[in-house]
């Protein structure tokens, strides 16, 4: 990808950003669909502790609900957002423009990001307001994990984005996944709470170990006694985000490419009478 594609798919992203913080009801969606059921949850699990730990489970579900956020963002927003664009005749544009497809990944890893940020500021905000939580402890801890989790999932999501037959199926597709793994990853219950065989499953995943890096990041040491091992495993998270980023990178624009190749203009009208059918 050169320097040119690099620089419009910034400012694609950028401006696509902008937009939906502009966009009333796309903010509405986003605080509804963030702030009110994350803090309705807090109120919901009352001044419960973890078992053990002396930390709340208040300040627990922040930590998991802020790793859920950049997982969600990158592995099922970001795929129902392509689903969209090959529906609408994006991706088949890209094939007249040189760089399209570098530029378009840039482009839309900006605005994935952008949506990160802002629904992780307001679920600290929250989790602060209702749930007392403090700073975090480790402030470089909090930021490479960030980093390097959005890395791990936006390559994924995109490489998903291009699989899904469409955008009306796509989230019936997604929905069910995404749910096992919040239940089993750790970010609403403490690992150490759930079957063995869930723990061993829920480590493939990303999600497991953005959730165990933040922690590792906002929560004293008690709570080590109802993580696996009894250890934040940082070396590990860092790895297995890294290999995942590694992979999906590679993945990711190989498919996009592949699609875009396959898109013509009989096929798009195909799918836009299925729709109006439907």
């Amino acid at each position: 990808m050169n320097v040119k594609a690099l620089r419009i798919g910034l400012r694609r992203g950028w401006n696509e950003h902008t937009h939906l913080l502009k966009d009333r009801r796309e903010m509405l969606n986003t605080l509804l669909g963030t702030v009110v059921i994350f803090a309705g949850l807090l109120v919901w699990i009352g001044d419960n502790e973890v078992e053990g730990t002396g930390v709340s489970m208040k300040t627990f579900m922040t930590v998991g609900f802020l790793a859920f956020t950049v997982f969600s963002n990158g592995v099922m927003a970001l795929p129902l957002a392509i689903a969209a664009d090959r529906e609408e005749g994006t991706l088949l544009r890209l094939r007249t423009v040189p760089g399209g497809v570098g530029a378009y990944v840039v482009g839309r890893s900006v605005t994935v990001l952008g949506q990160i940020v802002v629904q992780s500021v307001l679920i600290l905000a929250i989790g602060v307001a209702l749930g007392g939580v403090a700073p975090p402890r480790d402030w470089a801890t909090l930021a490479w994990v960030m980093l390097l989790g959005t890395a791990a999932v936006v390559p994924l999501g995109a490489a998903i984005g291009c699989m899904l037959p469409g955008p009306k199926t796509a989230a019936g597709v997604l929905a069910l996944p995404m749910m096992v793994l919040m239940v089993t990853s750790g970010v609403m219950l403490p690992m150490t709470f759930l079957p063995e065989a869930a723990q061993w499953v829920s480590q493939v995943f990303p999600l497991y170990w953005q959730g165990l890096g933040l922690r590792a990041a906002f929560l004293p040491d008690t709570m080590l006694s109802a993580e696996i091992g009894r250890s934040w495993r940082l070396p590990m998270v860092g790895a297995v985000l890294a290999v995942w980023t590694v992979a999906g990178t590679l993945l990711a624009p190989l498919l996009i490419r592949r699609v875009t190749r396959r898109e013509s203009g009989s096929r798009l009208a195909e799918r836009r009478l299925a729709a109006q059918a439907s």
